[in-house]
């Protein structure tokens, strides 16, 4: 039984209320045993204490669209949802609680009490991401979520680790690192972010020991390390310092001899061609260093300060202001030759956007497994990748992987399940290599802590973050001591779709499929869809520093999950950039124009549907469908097999605008308008109740193709309108697609017939609408038509009088207008538009004759640029043939406003 829909279409209620009823009827509930073809996608965590942002919009709506469609399908779904316990970034949050409510320090509470804090932290925020991704609409399977820190979890991170120490994979080396002085943790080459700064380029001398007044000059952007400094470098074949190579030059503070060395790692033509080698601080320099055996002195503490190796002058001072000072000092001495302005990269912690430090430091390093199969499976095709571009970055990268530095010197995180004997604790931890071949006895390492655990001491870092969410499609779907593979993972590994973004290709895309092939023998997934990054209307990327990124909660409390899931996909092609464009006016209230074009096109689908309530139930069995209502299904027809084409290619932005266009145009625009021919209070009862039949089959079939976008609206519709079939799904979510065509029972000579006749109709309307717009006469709806017609049973005058906004269309075969009638030439006929009593042609001409002025002016200014032969032989190609087509178009237009100049007599 149809309910009647409300006057006005009001999306929080509609939304929160069936977002309800499907998590209490267990609607995204996957059933590991059922029989069905398995589909399968893991939700890439969001970090457990993060809020909702535009990215994670896109990216959830897509996942969700893919989920639904696949339901839709008739496959058994699970989309697998779940937390990251994001190791720096929670760990900051306390830490900066801390200091700002306790005054205290990690250290001061001591690692068990920090870590309870910790935990209090995440239990308290940690629930706010996962219930804007329901505002949202998710249709997560939320019975299995997971979090990367849950004990059952946290077993298999311990356990790959044993794996890949006992394989010989994993190792403790002294080795330079990238040291976030802010977070106090080494991090992986992928979590430095290069960013181009305005820097300075100092250039400094060094004068040679033993010669009176002979200097070698040196340029760097980091007078503060010189105290690190334990030689210089030149090019073997550098003739301007061949003869310096073996001598030794002046430090100038603290003041010490070190050696000129030669180095092929030296640019010749970058500053001086000079180095000052800083093995400590720079990878280059330590590549140098360890070649020539130069002394490796650290001048910072970890925190980014100078150490005692400063002086008096510089100890405790910021690097930066280190850079500063140093300078000064040079210039006091007589030794800084100038200081000019450079633009460089350097590199950021991405998580707490400091720039980084290089440093010597004793980490945990993992040779990666399976790299040939990963690149393999990528290069091979076993696994999609969309945009398909991103191979060759992929590719790229495992041909130049490097070691990857797996610990972090972090409390909050997964620590290493490494326990060293107590009495040689310091030892091993500082021995310069250890593996599992050098280990012995005095190391355990396993999952458990060893039975006398009294006299071990574990080691106190933990694992990168990476290390746990590398797992992620398996780990979340079984149980590392089981001894046989769980339901779960046997009917839905390998996942079917991964949807991420491409700024995550090496950290997390790239590990999951050496991890999948290392621990399940597979791939992990089939496609990965890279989402593009979303930038405001000036192209800059969205951030809260910008004050550019709105709060999609107050976007959706304002205008609906709907409308801005259909916008968001709606403005996101494949493999480009999203346009996200928010408007504010003087008093700085936000506005959304993208957003609001989806809240219009649900008004505009709810005020159709109502349209369709309004004219009740046929009481008349159906007649054959009107020309027009077979147009408009097979329409439909093609939409569908359109959008089913576009799924195979995960082309979203392509689907949301072939719906919107069905709809708002073929439907409303055009079939609706003529539809209405047949509600009129003299139409045919068996027209009406065909019209009405065709408009039911359309309005099901359609709200079917539109769920996965705006799934809460068309669950609405699909209950009050009473859409479902007898023996069908009782939610629309769970409903199958249709496996019969909606032309079925429609002859096929008939068909094309119909889209014939109605394609002629509709373009007669649309030149007619242009005689009429020409005139100024646009809402003039007292204008009479004149029709010398193709064909004289011609009978859809009424049907072209309101489609063209008309009083009449005359039938007049072999019509001869007087010289000045407009006319135009369409599919059904000349169509004549009378004047007479419609316009004053005085003013008219008056009108008409001002614009061709305009366009002819227009018209010798471009005339005059392409007569210039300077021009032409020297602007490009593009520029003069963007002129010689605004000729084509100015002449044409003067053209046209003389002839209707000539109409008007």
């Amino acid at each position: 039984m149809a309910e009647e829909l409300s006057s006005n279409y009001q999306p929080n209620e509609v939304e929160a209320a069936w977002y309800q009823r499907w998590l209490d009827a267990g609607c995204f509930h996957a059933d590991e045993h059922s029989d069905r073809e398995a589909y399968s996608i893991v939700i890439p965590p969001p970090n457990v204490t993060g809020i909702l942002h535009l990215g994670h919009v896109l990216n959830n709506t897509i996942q969700d669209i893919l989920a639904r469609r696949a339901r839709m399908e008739g496959k058994e779904v699970l989309w697998l949802p779940g937390t990251d316990h994001a190791g720096i970034a929670t760990q900051s949050k306390v830490e900066q609680k801390l200091r700002k409510e306790d005054k205290l320090t990690r250290h001061d509470l001591g690692r068990e009490k920090f870590l309870e804090q910790v935990w209090e932290w995440k239990e308290k925020h940690g629930g706010i991401i996962i219930n804007q991704l329901k505002r949202l609409g998710c249709s997560c399977d939320w019975e299995r979520e997971r979090f990367t820190m849950d004990p059952e979890y946290s077993k298999w991170i311990s356990k790959i680790f044993v794996d890949l120490f006992n394989e010989g994979l994993l190792y403790r080396g002294k080795r330079m690192v990238n040291w976030c002085p802010k977070s106090l943790t080494a991090l992986s080459d992928e979590e430095v972010i290069m960013k181009p700064q305005k820097s300075k380029l100092y250039t400094m001398r060094y004068r040679i020991a033993g010669e009176k007044d002979r200097w070698v000059e040196i340029a760097t952007t980091r007078p503060e390390t010189l105290m690190g400094d334990t030689g210089v470098a030149v090019h073997p074949d550098d003739k301007r310092y061949k003869d310096l190579v073996g001598k030794t030059v002046i430090r100038p503070f603290p003041e010490a001899e070190i050696p000129v060395v030669a180095s092929d790692h030296i640019d010749p033509e970058f500053g001086t061609g000079v180095l000052k080698v800083t093995p400590a601080h720079d990878k280059a320099d330590f590549d140098i260093g360890v070649k020539n055996g130069l002394e490796i002195i650290d001048v910072f503490t970890p925190d980014g300060k100078v150490n005692g190796h400063g002086g008096p002058d510089l100890e405790g001072l910021d690097r930066f202001e280190a850079r500063r000072k140093a300078a000064e000092k040079l210039e006091e001495m007589g030794q800084l030759v100038k200081e000019e302005d450079y633009e460089n990269n350097v590199g950021f912690s991405e998580r707490a956007d400091v720039p980084i430090e290089p440093r010597i430091s004793m980490q945990w390093f993992l040779k990666y497994p399976c790299k040939d199969e990963a690149a393999e499976a990528v290069a091979g095709g076993d696994i999609q990748f969309r945009p398909e571009r991103w191979k060759k970055t992929f590719a790229h990268w495992m041909e130049n992987i490097q070691d990857w530095c797996v610990s972090r010197q972090l409390w909050w995180g997964h620590q290493i399940p490494v326990w060293y004997k107590k009495d040689k604790s310091e030892e091993l931890q500082n021995r310069e290599s250890l593996d599992a071949e050098s280990a012995g006895a005095d190391l355990h390492v396993g999952v458990d802590p060893p039975e006398d655990a009294e006299n071990w001491e574990r080691d106190p870092d933990v694992l990168d973050t990476w290390f746990s969410s590398w797992l992620w499609p398996f780990a979340t779907m079984s149980d590392c001591d089981a001894d046989e593979k769980s339901d779960t993972l046997k009917k839905f590994y390998p996942t079917t779709d991964l949807v991420t973004g491409p700024d995550i290709l090496f950290f997390w895309v790239a590990r999951m499929i050496m991890a999948g092939y290392r621990w399940e023998g597979q791939l992990p997934f089939k496609n990965v869809f890279f989402t593009s990054i979303i930038r405001d209307k000036q192209g800059r990327k969205l951030s809260k520093s910008l004050g550019n990124s709105p709060d999609p909660l107050h976007v959706m409390d304002s205008l609906g999950a709907d409308a801005m899931r259909f916008s968001v996909m709606r403005a996101a092609p494949l493999g480009n950039d999203v346009r996200f464009i928010v408007d504010k006016d003087k008093d700085g209230n936000e506005s959304y124009p993208q957003v609001e074009e989806g809240r219009n096109f649900a008004t505009k689908i709810w005020n159709a549907v109502r349209f369709r309530q309004m004219q009740g139930e046929a009481d008349a069995q159906p007649g054959k469908p009107a020309i027009y209502a077979i147009d408009i299904l097979k329409k439909l027809d093609s939409l569908e097999k359109n959008v089913a084409n576009a799924y195979e290619d995960y082309r979203f932005n392509e689907i949301a605008s072939l719906l919107y266009e069905f709809w708002w145009n073929q439907y409303c625009d055009w079939f609706l308008e003529a539809a209405k021919q047949d509600f009129a209070e003299d139409a045919d009862p068996a027209a009406k109740a065909a019209t009405l039949a065709s408009m039911d089959r359309v309005l099901r079939r359609f709200v079917i193709l539109l769920h996965p976008f705006m799934p809460h609206l068309t669950e609405e519709l699909w209950e009050k309108c009473a859409l479902r079939e007898e023996d069908g799904a009782e939610f629309l979510m769970l409903t199958r697609l249709p496996s019969d065509s909606v032309l079925d029972g429609i002859e096929s000579d008939k068909i094309g017939g119909a889209v014939k006749a109605v394609s002629d109709i509709y373009e007669a309307v649309g030149r007619a609408r242009n005689l009429k717009a020409e005139y100024n006469l646009a809402a003039n709806r007292n204008v009479k038509f004149i029709l010398d017609p193709e064909d004289t049973d011609f009978s859809e005058g009424p049907v072209f009088c309101r489609l063209a906004g008309a009083k009449e269309l005359e039938l007049q075969p072999g019509f001869e207008a007087e010289s000045g009638v407009p006319v135009a030439l369409t599919p059904i006929g000349k169509i004549y538009m009378p004047l007479e009593g419609l316009i004053d042609k005085d003013a008219e001409k008056n009108r008409l004759t001002k614009e061709m002025e305009k366009a002819e002016a227009e018209l010798k200014k471009v005339n005059a640029k392409l007569s210039n032969e300077n021009f032409v032989s020297r602007a490009p190609e593009e520029v003069v043939q963007e002129n010689k087509d605004r000729q084509s178009e100015w002449k044409a237009k003067v053209e046209e406003l003389q002839q209707m100049i000539d109409n008007l007599g």
